[in-house]
């Protein structure tokens, strides 16, 4: 399983994105190009420590990523077909995450195997992406029962 983020617009979300894939031994793509420089303060800030043991790869743009992809796409999105506790994850998914500002664009959309959302109370539009990917990697991970 890996955690996929999609242009990245806010270095904090993605230290501490790579902080919780650290502790659970995932594997993290980033799709550029990023909002903020590799390296930057704030990300090294909320990962802490923990975000150099991340196994990290970066890829120059969306086409480099989805033709070095195995494994099924899924995208977490507010535009998800299938709820979240609905979802049936398999261990060689990537859970893709959209950019803050955008999410990611109707192409991406198309290319995913599976469009889940995490349902909120009414009147309510999205989490932080870096608390869905929390959310969804745990639910992923109990489901497959893997393990650090």
């Amino acid at each position: 399983m890996r955690i996929a983020l999609y242009e990245p617009d806010i270095a904090g979300n993605v230290g501490t994105i790579l902080r919780t894939a650290s502790c659970f031994g995932i594997a993290v793509d980033l799709i550029e190009p990023m909002g903020f420089p590799w390296g930057d303060r704030a990300l090294r800030r909320a990962g802490m420590d923990y975000a150099g043991a991340a196994e990290v790869l970066r890829h120059a743009d969306w086409q480099s990523f989805d033709a070095q992809r195995t494994g099924r796409l899924v995208l977490a999105t507010t535009r998800g077909a299938t709820d979240l506790w609905d979802a049936r994850f398999r261990i060689d998914d990537v859970l893709l995450f959209g950019s803050e500002s955008a999410g990611v664009p109707d192409c991406v959309h198309a290319r995913a195997d599976l469009a889940v959302r995490i349902p909120l109370q009414s009147g309510f539009r999205s989490l932080n992406v870096a608390v869905s990917a929390g959310i969804v990697l745990a639910e992923a991970l109990r489901q497959t029962r893997q393990s650090a």
